[in-house]
């Protein structure tokens, strides 16, 4: 199956910027978002081409298996190919009604194999769900399991703008990395993990994302990983952001995107 052509692109360059000390080129697909569509919000369409962000993750190990429950909190658009911030209200403070969130929940399972460093490697299934918080006021609370969802509390005023299912990812988390460093009482920077989900709009969602049309049916998420225990039960947090393609690719080109998002996200390591 063929895919975009920009996710090829981002893909070759994110994968061997990891093993480059010269700067890439990475190409992002654009879209458009009408924020006037959200309740509250000013009228305001812009151009961008991806969404950074935090996450919170829950995750449960067992015998080579792993479980993880994530919640997703977008901070900003960017444009220009990953590369300048773009002025929305997305985040705004709520003076005059203005201003809204952007979240979203993720459950998958996959398995994991440690030595040195530790290997994860998803399945396909689960769950993706992308919310417009229109309010700024959800209240989200972690499950004791990664197994199980995140809950919601003052969530009347949320709208549901696309659900998807997690078709692949892989990780790495590696303490030896030079860039493994502790900070207060944790250690970040230690690896780093790339996930491919289906997604799908809603009907309110295609007046959130107007163009291009019809949506990209493709979501790919890259984030770092803090160095953890792989045992029991752990939680995770971190940053992740987001980008939009078409077509699930086939299995040899969501290997080449998973090592792009991989080396794409070792590359910001080596950085710091």
């Amino acid at each position: 199956m063929k895919f975009n052509k920009k996710l090829l692109a981002f893909a070759i360059a994110a994968g061997l910027s990891a093993f480059s000390t010269t700067s890439s080129a990475i190409v992002f697909p654009d879209f458009q978002v009408q924020e006037g569509v959200v309740p509250g919000s000013a009228g305001n369409l812009f151009t961008g081409d991806k969404i950074t962000g935090n996450y919170v993750e829950v995750v449960t190990f067992g015998a080579g298996t792993f479980d993880v429950s994530i919640k997703w909190q977008a901070g900003q658009f960017i444009g220009n190919n990953g590369v300048d911030p773009v002025n929305t209200q997305l985040g705004a403070p709520t003076i005059l009604n203005v201003g809204y969130g952007l979240y979203g929940l993720y459950q998958a399972s996959g398995t994991f194999t440690s030595g040195l460093s530790t290997t994860f490697n998803f399945n396909p299934g689960g769950s993706l769900s992308l919310f417009v918080d229109a309010l700024q006021d959800t209240a989200l609370t972690a499950p004791a399991l990664g197994s199980s969802p995140w809950t919601t509390a003052n969530n009347a005023d949320d709208l549901l703008i696309g659900t998807g299912v997690p078709v692949s990812g892989a990780g790495l988390l590696d303490p030896s990395l030079s860039t493994c460093t502790t900070t207060g009482t944790g250690t970040i920077n230690c690896g780093s993990f790339g996930t491919t989900s289906s997604f799908a709009l809603t009907a309110f969602g295609a007046t959130y994302f107007v163009s291009p049309v019809p949506f990209y049916n493709v979501v790919f998420n890259s984030g770092q990983l803090n160095n953890f225990t792989v045992s029991g039960t752990q939680t995770i947090n971190g940053s992740l952001d987001a980008v939009f393609g078409t077509n699930v690719p086939e299995p040899a080109s969501l290997a080449l995107i998973g090592v792009g998002l991989l080396g794409f996200g070792l590359r910001r390591f080596n950085k710091v």
